[in-house]
C-alpha cells in the first residue's frame, strides 16, 4: 500500500491554487475512489481495504484540511464546488478517469455531487450529508461541534486511557460507531487525534450551513446506505434522499452506526462492489 501527498494545482471559482492531497493507493482493478467525513481521515476505511483492494484500485483520500492533507489555500473556501473541483483535479493528477466513488457522511455528500456532475462510474454513499431538516442540521452540527471541543480539551494521556478499554472506547466514539469495541485502541487514539488535528474543520462545517442536496443523478449506478443505528444523521434521510434520486438503490445496515465500515466491513465491502460491478 502506497502512501503519498500528491500536489497539483486545483481550479476555483476564484484561480487556479496549488493543493496537497494526501492518500493510500492498493489493489488492483477499476478505480475506486474513498471518501472520508469531517473531522475524519482516510483511516476510517481500513476495515473495508482489504476486501475492496481484492477486486478494485483502491484510493483512499485525506479530505484537504483533514488527516495528512493541508487545509486548502488562503481564499478557497471548502464547500461543495470548490471541494469536488479539487478531487477532480486529483483524479486528473493520478491519472484516473471517471473511477468509481464511495463517500461516508461529508464523502458521501461529495460523492453524490461528483456523480451529479457525471465525473464518476458510480456512486456509495454512507450515510450522506445534504438530506437534513433545519432542525436536523442544527442538532448534527452541534453534535459534531461538541465532539471537536471534547477531542481538543481532552488531554492524551485521558484518551489513551480510555481507548483501552470497550467502555472508554464508547465514551470516545459511540457517537459515530454502534459497535465502538470493534475499534481498535490504535485506532481510536489515531481519530481523536485526527478530529483535533482537523485544520479544516471550523472552515468545512461553516461551508456547509447552507448545503441541501435537491437534485437526481440519472444514468448512473447510485447506492445510499444507511446504518440502522446512526445517531448522528437519523436513517429517515435516507428515504427523502431515495425520493430525490429515484433511481437509486436504498440499502439498511442493521446494527450499523454513522460511520458503517467498522461496524459491519463484509457488509459495506458488498455494497460498494455491488454498486460498481
Amino acid at each position: 500500500m502506497a502512501f503519498t501527498t500528491v500536489p497539483f494545482a486545483a481550479g476555483s471559482p476564484v484561480g487556479r491554487y496549488s493543493v496537497d492531497v494526501a492518500h493510500e493507493r492498493t489493489g488492483s482493478g477499476e478505480p475506486l475512489v474513498l471518501l472520508h467525513g469531517i473531522g475524519h481521515h482516510r483511516q476510517a476505511w481500513d476495515p473495508v481495504l482489504r476486501i475492496l483492494a481484492a477486486e478494485r484500485d483502491v484510493i483512499a483520500v485525506d479530505l484537504p484540511g483533514f488527516g495528512a492533507s493541508p487545509a486548502l489555500p488562503y481564499g478557497l473556501t471548502p464547500d461543495l464546488r470548490t471541494t469536488v473541483g479539487v478531487l477532480g483535479s486529483l483524479f486528473d493528477a493520478l491519472g484516473v478517469v471517471r473511477p468509481h466513488v464511495a463517500g461516508n457522511s461529508l464523502g458521501g455528500l461529495l460523492a453524490l455531487e461528483l456523480g451529479r456532475r457525471r465525473m464518476v462510474r458510480s456512486v456509495t454513499a454512507l450515510s450522506p450529508g445534504g438530506f437534513w431538516t433545519r432542525g436536523e442540521r442544527r442538532y448534527a452540527f452541534g453534535v459534531l461541534r461538541a465532539m471537536r471541543g471534547a477531542a481538543l480539551a481532552m488531554p492524551m494521556p485521558l484518551v489513551e486511557g480510555l481507548s483501552r478499554s470497550v467502555p472508554g472506547r464508547a465514551v470516545l466514539t459511540s457517537t459515530i460507531y454502534a459497535r465502538p469495541g470493534r475499534r481498535s485502541p490504535d485506532a481510536v487514539v489515531s481519530e481523536t487525534v485526527a478530529l483535533r488535528e482537523a485544520t479544516g474543520f471550523r472552515r468545512t462545517l461553516d461551508a456547509g450551513l447552507t448545503v441541501a442536496f435537491t437534485d437526481d443523478v440519472p444514468d448512473m449506478p447510485v447506492t445510499i446506505a444507511w446504518g440502522t443505528e446512526d445517531r448522528l444523521l437519523p436513517r429517515r434521510q435516507g428515504v427523502r434522499a431515495k425520493r430525490l434520486i429515484p433511481g437509486a438503490r436504498l440499502v439498511r445496515l442493521p446494527g450499523c452506526g454513522h460511520v458503517p465500515m467498522s461496524d459491519d466491513p463484509a457488509a459495506v465491502a458488498r455494497v460498494i462492489l455491488d454498486t460498481s460491478r
